[in-house]
């Protein structure tokens, strides 16, 4: 097989991740990186002895590259992604899609015109852990599913040493524009997209959100206070709610439970590829209805992949959306990420996020087609 080549667009602190993990995937060919900050640029090339552009123009030029990787600031995300899809480049985009929602519709639109796919992170969904708690719900192994609490809380940052957090290539971790963008936009896209794949698109949702902790103590001031806490019930088209937090106060918990008529199935932290699947079935004993106290492990799928390297709290393959992607480019297929999915994702998120403003429930105007289960589950 001929590596699809592709190139990246941003070296700051997620681009690590993604190069750490290309490795795990020798069907992708990284040809190139970008970044408008020149120190920075060089940093990350000399690292990692990767192949620089001058300009964003000599990389949409280089005829090559058949995948731009999106790993900009989120600001920059919408006129990137544009630019690229205009250049003839199938795009891959850091999460979130857009800061405005016209601007991803906007996005899917020239895609689809112009024959090209479109995917955004994050692409965990696709991983072992995800595709093993879909395989166990699809098998009923807890029945008629009514119900799913997710919870995305990553702890009091506010309190932690962030300035001194940095990349393997010695890139920081750019708590301004993490805390400007806001919890919701960086992090809560990753258990609404198993939610949405698990259960389809969603119908409405009403949600709420604040800002807890005004001052985040940042050595630079921050433009904006964006909320960093977040709460939404979401309704979906097969029927189930799911409850959703997502916070930087309260501590790091990044699970997520579905309640069926028979039982309960859950995954404790879905920032591990790998975690463990857990179900208990409910027994009647005389005339109570009681879960069974023993947590019953569901095989994995997928355990042939090779694991992902540790990157810090986490143990995710970065890259594993963009090998999806070429993939689809490969068998002219859409990709399982889609443009249809990601934008309804980028909706759902948006809503969350800008409840604050508007505090009124919301109808999803967005759908897509079904996800189909990656090959080896």
């Amino acid at each position: 097989m001929t590596p699809t080549p592709l190139a990246f667009i941003g070296c700051g602190y997620v681009a690590d991740m993604y190069l750490k993990t290309l490795a795990l995937h020798p069907e992708l060919q990284l040809v190139g990186v970008m970044d408008r900050d020149a120190r920075r640029l060089r940093q990350f090339a000399d690292y990692y002895s990767v192949p620089t552009y001058a300009s964003l123009d000599d990389l949409l030029n280089d005829a090559r590259v058949r995948i731009v990787v999106n790993l900009t600031n989120p600001a920059s995300h919408y006129e990137l992604t544009r630019a690229a899809l205009n250049a003839g480049k199938h795009v891959y985009c850091e999460k979130p899609l857009a800061m405005r929602f016209e601007q991803s519709r906007e996005l899917a639109a020239l895609a689809q015109s112009k024959g090209l796919h479109l995917s955004c992170a994050p692409c965990s969904v696709l991983n072992e852990g995800a595709q093993t708690f879909w395989k166990a719900l699809r098998e009923n192994r807890v029945g008629t599913v009514r119900l799913a609490y997710a919870e995305m809380d990553d702890g009091p940052i506010h309190r932690m040493p962030y300035e001194k957090w940095i990349s393997e290539s010695g890139a920081p971790w750019p708590y301004k524009d993490e805390f400007e963008v806001g919890c919701t936009l960086e992090h809560a896209g990753y258990l609404v997209t198993w939610l949405a794949a698990f259960f389809g698109p969603a119908q409405s949702l009403s949600a709420f959100s604040t800002v807890l902790v005004p001052d985040k103590g940042t050595p630079v001031p921050l433009e904006t206070n964006t909320v960093d806490y977040s709460e939404a019930s979401i309704k979906f088209s097969s029927g189930v709610v799911a409850r959703l937090t997502c916070g930087i106060v309260a501590p790091r918990d990044h699970s997520i439970t579905v309640f069926g008529d028979d039982g309960v199935i859950s995954l404790a932290d879905v920032s591990d590829d790998r975690c463990a699947v857990k179900f208990r079935r409910y027994h009647r004993i005389r005339r109570r209805l009681l879960l069974t106290p023993w947590n019953r492990t569901y095989p994995m799928v997928g355990r042939s992949n090779p694991k992902p390297p540790q990157s810090g709290a986490q143990r995710r393959d970065f890259s594993r959306g963009i090998a999806e992607l070429a993939a689809a480019v490969r068998e002219r297929r859409n990709p399982r990420l889609a443009a249809d999915y990601c934008l309804h994702i980028n909706e759902i998120v948006l809503s969350i996020h800008n409840a604050q403003e508007s505090g009124a429930p919301v109808r999803l105007t967005t759908t897509f087609a079904p996800m189909t289960p990656m090959p080896y589950a």
